[in-house]
């Protein structure tokens, strides 16, 4: 279940990551985290509140754990993502993004001293090496070609966001609904962005209202915040962050297979290997703690 988990949040970011390269000439940066996560507060709202009495003493005692992650979890990620995709490509994206889970071993060790067994690093590389066939086309020479700009430290930057806060994680208080937590991040993040959002306004970028945006708004807002961060933090607290993390390398693939049903794109010999490849470092990754569980 974890792993049914994590994949389903891998499945609905790519979807996210999609749009939000489509509408970055629609909705502003800020402004896009800013609605996102307050129609994801009105959507927790019915379901938190009934409990938010019971469990405040619980989010009281890890207020310092609330605004850790929904500083670099819910504010800096998105909103380094959400700027980065008006200067930089979708494949560029993709790329950086997939040191996501590099990072998480990284911090998992040096802030919790988490070892990573042999398996591990095998599958690390096999669903690295899966995810560079994807970008460049089963082709070395196209590294060539690849050249990086400010949008692309944007990303990094992001990227190391978002491990941080899923190694943050591991100190999930014990008993805390996850809807609460998620509610109480949420509202964490928005405090954190209110002056990026002011300044914005203020510099006169706006958000164009009409249809597309509002459902745009409405797919973030409820599928890749409500569904896609509890599924995240779920799977990710029963399996560990330097194992779950493994899991975002299937953005690029999903992504793939997207493009292909909605866009009409061909299905190519590298698709199919790169795809076979992550599944398989994933499996290689998690195998042991499947095993041993």
């Amino acid at each position: 279940m974890p792993y049914l988990l994590l994949t389903l949040s891998a499945f609905i970011w790519s979807g996210n990551f999609v749009l939000s390269r489509a509408m970055n000439a629609t909705i502003p940066p800020a402004g896009f985290v800013f609605w996102r996560w307050l129609v994801a507060i009105c959507v927790l709202c019915p379901i938190v509140l009934p409990r938010l009495r019971k469990e405040w003493p619980l989010v009281r005692a890890n207020l310092k754990l609330v605004c850790i992650c929904g500083f670099f979890g819910v504010t800096l990620f998105n909103f380094l993502i959400y700027t980065a995709m008006h200067s930089t490509t979708a494949i560029n994206a993709a790329l950086v993004n997939s040191a996501i889970p590099v990072f998480i071993l990284m911090f998992a060790r040096l802030i919790f001293g988490q070892t990573v067994s042999l398996r591990q690093h095998a599958g690390i590389a096999l669903s690295l090496a899966g995810v560079a066939t994807i970008i460049l086309q089963g082709d070395l020479a196209r590294i060539r070609t690849l050249s990086f700009n400010r949008g692309d430290l944007l990303v990094l930057l992001a990227a190391v966001a978002w491990a941080l806060y899923s190694v943050a994680l591991r100190r999930y208080p014990q008993g805390l609904n996850p809807f609460v937590f998620l509610f109480s991040i949420s509202i964490s993040g928005l405090l954190f962005l209110v002056p990026f959002y002011a300044f914005e306004i203020h510099s006169g970028a706006l958000m164009s209202t009409n249809t597309p945006t509002l459902l745009s708004i409405a797919y973030v807002g409820i599928l890749a915040s409500v569904v896609a961060f509890t599924t995240w933090n779920i799977g990710l607290r029963r399996v560990g962050a330097h194992v779950g993390g493994q899991f975002i390398h299937l953005m690029p693939a999903f992504s793939t297979m997207l493009a292909v049903a909605f866009l009409g794109e061909t299905l190519h010999l590298f698709h199919i290997v790169g795809i076979a490849l992550i599944l398989t470092g994933i499996v290689c990754a998690t195998f042991r703690v499947a095993k041993t569980a």
